[in-house]
């Protein structure tokens, strides 16, 4: 497998990471009884890696620890974890853009030692994304903006395994000629991609949901709120409605690694693509070096 590279976090017994051993991509590394594989019972993070740089580093190893916290995972030795994105930004230093997903499961159902690994690859080309935009659709999310305090069970916010949805909504998006999803709460609030964060542009101002919403925190959108002033802009973290969205002046879906993809329709309705400051954003995001 070109430009793949994979490394296993051990665990000892009680479920503490020891250490980081390279492991080969191309060969079966994780038991079928694994709870990752049967149960999607797990957290992860997708770093972007820019010239060999992980990129908002820090946010995401907190993320990640906080994702295990909800799930009742150990925590994740920022050290030991730490070792296993950088030996893989390493073996990627050799190109522009890149990532690394890490991975922290239960382990084999039965047993009280967890699995972890990191595994890192050459990023797909965005640019006609970043440039010429996105088609979404708005979905209900089918729980309504509380869901976090009222049923913090659904671990709303936590980046698990479970994806099952996620993909089922990005499929539907499909079926009806867009590219990607933007959630709504069943009380009528926008909410988040299913692999990235909503921002809009108000005027001069910035703004993005709250995680209160039981929304993941996006970490490139703390980054691109941080660099606003850059480009003459304030930021605001408040709830969104559809109708906002509709009268917002330009909006974004912002990840880790398609970074800023300016929203060109919605719902089939099409609207204005700010591509100067989606090239000001997009070039800010490439040349992070933490």
């Amino acid at each position: 497998m070109t430009d793949a590279h994979l490394v296993l976090v051990s665990h000892d017994g009680e479920g503490h990471a020891t250490g980081v051993v390279p492991a080969d991509p191309d060969l079966a590394q994780l038991s079928v009884l694994d709870l990752a594989a049967t149960r999607g019972d797990g957290v992860f993070e997708t770093i972007s890696v820019g010239a060999g740089h992980p990129q908002a580093f820090a946010a995401h190893l907190e993320r990640f620890a906080r994702s295990a916290r909800m799930l009742d995972l150990p925590h994740p030795d920022e050290g030991v974890w730490g070792d296993a994105v950088h030996a893989l930004a390493e073996r990627l230093a050799d190109h522009d853009e890149a990532w690394i997903k890490i991975v922290l499961a239960r382990g084999v159902e039965g047993r009280s030692m967890p699995t972890g690994w990191g595994y890192g690859t050459v990023a797909p080309d965005y640019r006609r994304e970043r440039t010429e935009g996105i088609e979404v659709v708005l979905l209900d999310r089918g729980l309504r903006s509380d869901v976090a305090a009222t049923s913090p069970w659904l671990l709303a916010g936590a980046k698990t395994l479970s994806y099952a949805i996620n993909r089922a909504a990005l499929r539907e998006a499909m079926r009806r000629g867009a590219d990607d999803v933007v959630f709504v709460s069943s009380d009528g609030l926008l909410l988040e991609g299913p692999t990235s964060t909503l921002v809009i542009r108000r005027g001069t101002e910035l703004v993005s949901p709250p995680p209160e919403l039981g929304i993941l925190p996006g970490t490139t959108q703390v980054d691109l709120f941080e660099a606003a002033d850059e480009w003459g802009l304030t930021s605001a973290i408040e709830p969104l409605t559809p109708a906002g969205l509709a009268s917002a002046d330009a909006a974004w879906l912002v990840s880790s690694v398609r970074h800023a993809a300016p929203l060109r329709s919605v719902d089939g309705v099409a609207r204005a693509v700010d591509g100067e400051l989606s090239a000001a954003m997009n070039g800010f995001l490439r040349r992070r070096t933490h």
